[in-house]
């Protein structure tokens, strides 16, 4: 007899924080509450890559941005990291569609890319199991109070999104979803 992974969805993990204002995630790759194109998975439909993302409208006061994708709904306790950056200066408002490939060449100077759940120390792709419930992936941009969160490449990524709940000023949300 196969496991069931029946189950009932998860909660929206940001919902559970400290209210902070929103402002705008937008993307050329992805579009809020719909599927995510099969080039950002990584099934046998794609390659995983990242996606595009641009933000606008955070505060003054900002200082750096972290980046995150997370899926909240994985089989497990704990959803599944596919991607943190964490060192990106305030100045930057963007990363170009594949900026997330594992030795990170076209992140901008300074940041740097946690091992996910996976392992790998960059953007691994939607990829849910096969037959399971549509899947949520949160693509979050934090904006921070410090340009200089004092982590490092061999910190985890739920230990940085500790860390990221004490100096998050605002925050952007963009939700794709994913089913195999």
């Amino acid at each position: 007899m196969a496991a069931s992974l029946t189950r009932p969805v998860a909660r929206d993990p940001y919902a559970l924080l400290p209210a902070v204002p929103a402002f705008t995630l937008t993307s050329t790759d992805w579009v809020h509450g719909e599927a995510v194109p099969d080039v950002h998975t990584r099934t046998d439909a794609g390659p995983g890559v990242s996606p595009q993302l641009a933000w606008s409208g955070f505060p003054d006061a900002t200082r750096g941005f972290a980046v995150s994708v997370f899926d909240p709904d994985a089989p497990g306790v704990a959803g599944w990291w596919h991607w943190t950056v964490l060192g990106l200066p305030a100045t930057v408002t963007s990363l170009d569609r594949g900026a997330g490939t594992p030795d990170g060449p076209d992140l901008p100077a300074g940041a740097f890319q946690l091992r996910g759940d996976d392992g790998i120390a960059g953007y691994v792709g939607c990829a849910p199991p096969p037959g399971d419930q549509v899947h949520r992936y949160f693509a979050v941009v934090h904006a921070l109070d410090t340009d200089d969160l004092g982590l490092d490449a061999a910190t985890s990524p739920g230990a940085a999104a500790c860390v990221l709940t004490f100096h998050t000023l605002a925050r952007a949300v963009l939700v794709g979803t994913y089913q195999q």
